[in-house]
């Protein structure tokens, strides 16, 4: 569906002022500084600072990096009630919808991460919308660890590595790659293609 025509989603500015909340809450309760944070995450100090003041987006590879910096998932940035109660028991399965899940846009992509109510994942499954048409959108090829599974749900998307690898996959079709080569996904068509992607750390 074009852009125009999509249901209205929460600001990207809400989401980012929440996720910088979130973000200073749990680094100072492990009394860190940001100095010590950007050790730590190997995210630019000063990324950190406009993050935490909600000032600014950031890739998910960033995102990631400051996850398990904190020893956390990436959802419990973007969820505060993603973490468990102490003493709780791990559920044996958690339901979970885009409409409505914790939301974050990068500017190239709009996330909605899945399943955040489950503790400890070893996946990071979320729904995104493909936003950005050309490589010059991009000031770098995306990097985190792990591997990465994406199906398309809706439209066609171009998945352009740093090797100069090349993959267009369409609807219902998948692929399976080590995420820490550089990558970015690219919306083929006038509207945003909509994916599933599942990350391993």
């Amino acid at each position: 569906m074009p852009r125009s025509a999509r249901t209205p989603a929460a600001a990207p500015e809400a989401d980012r002022v929440q996720l910088g909340l979130r973000l200073r809450e749990h680094r100072k309760a492990r009394r860190l500084t940001l100095k010590d944070l950007s050790g730590r995450s190997g995210v630019a100090l000063s990324t950190l600072s406009k993050m935490e003041l909600g000032q600014m987006s950031v890739s998910y590879e960033k995102l990631a990096a400051v996850a398990r910096a904190l020893s956390l998932d990436v959802g419990q940035l973007l969820d505060a009630r993603a973490a468990a109660p102490a003493g709780a028991v791990t559920p044996v399965v958690v339901w979970s919808e885009a409409d409505g899940a914790p939301a974050y846009s990068s500017g190239n992509y709009d996330y909605r991460m899945l399943a955040t109510g489950f503790p400890g994942k070893r996946m990071t499954p979320l729904h995104g919308r493909i936003l950005a048409r050309e490589r010059g959108q991009f000031p770098d090829f995306i990097r985190h660890q792990g591997q990465e599974f994406v199906t398309v749900l809706s439209g066609r998307v171009r998945i352009e590595f740093e090797t100069g690898d090349i993959i267009e996959v369409g609807r219902h079709e998948s692929a399976y790659f080590d995420s820490g080569v550089g990558h970015i996904y690219l919306s083929l068509g006038r509207a945003d293609a909509q994916v599933l992607v599942v990350m391993s750390e």
